[in-house]
């Protein structure tokens, strides 16, 4: 049973409090943010919606992901693109043209972190360093996460038809190799991302 707040005791003090809401205000940005991918009515989606699949992934493969920290994987998930609230995001075909993304990226997260007491805020600059690094085993789950949840954007969405579905057959390999179930939905994704790019499904 929930114990009740006494009487004429704030739940939280006022100023952490303050700080917290401006934060959640700042952050609501990333509903803004759009990415290169679109939905299958053809919409151009945000980052927030890319987030939200990834936890929705975390959650749905919990079984096989056993022996990890999913506390720690979906805060992850969540905070990975926060620092887009800011700047943007950068299409995964130029990303690798804009050597300092990460570095832009880490100081706009940390400028959205401005009003946050300084615990969350370390924490999540903490988080995130962990996700850009591949620190840890969830950040390894994360990064691949990523990866496979844009490409299955890309074979779902109602695309361009100069849409280059073969870029996808190399992008993010070096991450969703790291860990058996990766690997497996990568090889779902890629041969339907042959077929839809017109290759055949031998890859």
């Amino acid at each position: 049973m929930m114990q009740a707040i006494p009487e004429g005791q704030p739940a939280i003090e006022p100023a952490r409090l303050g700080g917290i809401l401006t934060f959640l205000q700042t952050a609501e940005q990333l509903k803004d943010t759009l990415r290169s991918g679109r939905t299958r009515q053809g919409r151009v989606e945000s980052t927030a919606e890319h987030s939200w699949r990834l936890c929705l992934m975390a959650l749905v493969f919990e079984r096989e992901l056993e022996g990890l920290d999913m506390s720690r994987l979906l805060k992850l998930l969540v905070v990975h693109d926060l620092g887009e609230a800011i700047s943007g995001d950068t299409p995964a075909v130029a990303q690798h043209a804009d050597p300092h993304r990460a570095d832009r990226e880490r100081a706009d997260l940390i400028s959205l972190c401005g009003p946050l007491p300084i615990d969350l805020r370390e924490a999540i600059v903490e988080l995130w360093d962990d996700y850009a690094c591949g620190r840890s085993p969830e950040a390894v789950i994360a990064k691949g996460f990523d990866k496979i949840e844009t490409m299955m954007q890309h074979l779902v969405g109602r695309n361009d038809p100069a849409f280059d579905y073969a870029f996808n057959l190399t992008y993010g390999v070096t991450h969703t190799d790291k860990h058996p179930l990766l690997h497996q939905i990568r090889s779902i994704v890629d041969a339907e991302t042959a077929e839809r790019a017109g290759m055949g499904t031998g890859i």
